[in-house]
């Protein structure tokens, strides 16, 4: 007798109207490494497929999910080793998973998976703001903030959690990265590109994100 295990299928609530050149399969998820033909810049990256945790608790404070401490402020942010944690009130943050393996969810009850409740996207490159302008009435490039920083409020009129992960300043091109509910996924990509047309905004794949992400810490 033969015994036959279905796999895990996951889907992208996203689909960027571009050829795969290169892809990898990573528990359940077809990532794309490469896109054919992705330009000179700016990009926007489909990064759904990476871990995101919500985490809720009154002494949220005392806790360090994979190791790394929770910013004190709210609209603070920190990355370190391949983690994006963001302060998003008194008692509440988000654990964003950008590199390498994701960790092992700890047991606390704070912790709660989201990953496949939500979308995630990364635009950037040149002129990123000039496109976020298109999109909504926030300042992303006026707010006295050190990158990384959070804002929560609408991008294409959908609510979201949006983090400047750098300004433009000639050296590194700058960029952010956005949340949103996955059910937006279709109207946000056309809603994204659009605004993007006149700038030559295209699809890429993680590995042009990753690439982008290591320039950050240089």
């Amino acid at each position: 007798m033969t015994e036959t295990t279905n796999a895990i299928r996951r889907i992208s609530p996203v689909s960027l109207a571009a050829v795969p050149e290169e892809r990898e399969e990573r528990d359940g998820w077809q990532v794309v490494m490469r896109y054919g033909n992705e330009g000179q810049g700016p990009w926007l990256v489909d990064l759904s497929h990476r871990v995101r945790w919500d985490v809720q608790d009154g002494r949220v404070d005392a806790l360090q999910p994979g190791g790394v401490g929770i910013p004190e402020e709210i609209g603070q942010c920190r990355l370190q080793d391949g983690l994006l944690i963001n302060r998003m009130n008194r008692t509440q943050a988000a654990v964003w998973h950008l590199e390498g393996a994701a960790r092992d969810m700890p047991s606390e009850s704070a912790y709660t998976d989201v990953s496949e409740a939500t979308l995630m996207l990364a635009m950037f490159g040149p002129h990123v703001f000039g496109i976020c302008e298109k999109l909504s009435a926030l300042d992303l490039a006026g707010l006295q903030h050190r990158p990384p920083f959070l804002v929560q409020g609408p991008l294409a009129h959908v609510p979201c959690q949006i983090v400047v992960m750098r300004e433009d300043d000639g050296a590194v091109p700058g960029g952010i990265l956005w949340t949103c509910s996955r059910g937006y996924g279709r109207s946000m990509v056309h809603a994204v590109l659009d605004a993007g047309r006149e700038f030559g905004l295209r699809p890429a794949g993680e590995r042009r994100f990753t690439e982008w992400l290591d320039s950050l810490s240089r």
